[in-house]
């Protein structure tokens, strides 16, 4: 299927940054179009607004258009509606990511919104609790500092390349704090790995030559030829290597989780609802980051 391509202009009286995610989470559904998004952030007042019309209409009308929809977010009854008006008026698809939700709290609170462009978004109550999972993550990768296994919520082990690092990271971000830890043949994993909780530790695994082509490239490029010493780059090696790495998860008695081709978001929910649902049978409860809460059942 040939790829189409689309414009997203995102029109805010702020940084546009919410209508930024809901764009590219959108697009996400899209994998076959070619999607740009276009921002036009901190619109003050209604010429700057009539400015970004004729740059959006000039994209439209150009030597080789390209099709266009809208995303807008404006604090102001005025300035949505004049956004509106413009779409109609020239057939561009819209969404107004703002008003509705507005209406909502209004709806819910009995209150009517201040209206005010620009108002700060206020930091998270789980800001500082975030940060400090992803600091731990940083500082505890690769099993840097075995002692540090006592303090975490999540313990990821398995093969080098499997994607531990960049779910480590995630689910600081998330804000749980998660080391993770490589299990390498011929070398013991710390024995801290066997003092914690069990229901922490979860196994990460890959496809063999889904493997073998990550490290190649992590070979070439740290200045190696696709190969290097000790069967890093050997899909044989990696065969035996996965076998070891798989031993040695059983031995600590943990569930693994299949790596290849998981979205690091899937990835991490399955994740937290392994350790979750482990804790819950061992009678404990994994720490749940100030800020979440997840619906029961």
């Amino acid at each position: 299927m040939s790829a189409t391509q689309l414009q997203v202009h995102v029109i805010a009286d702020s940084s546009g940054e919410t209508a930024v995610r809901m764009a590219r989470a959108a697009a996400a559904q899209f994998p076959h179009t070619l999607t740009t998004i276009v921002r036009h952030t901190r619109i003050k007042d209604a010429e700057h607004l009539l400015r970004v019309f004729d740059e959006i209409t000039d994209a439209r009308s150009g030597e080789e258009p390209v099709p266009v929809m809208i995303l807008y977010t404006m604090v102001m009854d005025e300035m949505a509606a004049m956004v509106a008006r413009y779409c109609d008026d020239k057939q561009i698809p819209c969404a107004d990511l703002f008003s509705s939700t507005i209406r909502a709290f209004e709806k819910a609170t009995g209150v009517h919104a201040d209206a005010a462009p620009m108002r700060p978004v206020a930091v998270e109550a789980d800001y500082f609790d975030r940060i400090s999972a992803m600091e731990f993550a940083v500082r505890n990768d690769d099993g840097i500092m075995p002692t540090a296994l006592a303090e975490c919520d999540i313990c990821l082990v398995g093969a080098s390349r499997s994607g531990k690092t960049p779910l480590s990271l995630y689910l600081g971000y998330v804000g749980y704090k998660t080391v993770n830890v490589p299990l390498v043949p011929g070398i013991a994993p710390p024995e801290e790995l066997f003092s914690i909780e069990r229901w922490r530790i979860v196994g990460l695994t890959i496809d063999a030559e889904r493997l073998l082509q990550i490290r190649t490239r992590r070979a070439k490029s740290m200045g190696g030829y696709g190969t290097a010493d000790g069967g890093y780059a050997d899909l044989a090696k990696i065969y035996d290597e996965l076998d070891e790495v798989s031993r040695i998860q059983r031995s600590l008695g943990c569930p693994v989780i299949d790596t290849t081709g998981l979205a690091l978001e899937e990835a991490a929910a399955r994740v937290t609802d392994l350790v979750e649902e482990r804790a819950r049978k061992a009678g404990k409860r994994l720490r749940r980051p100030p800020g979440t809460m997840k619906l029961k059942p």
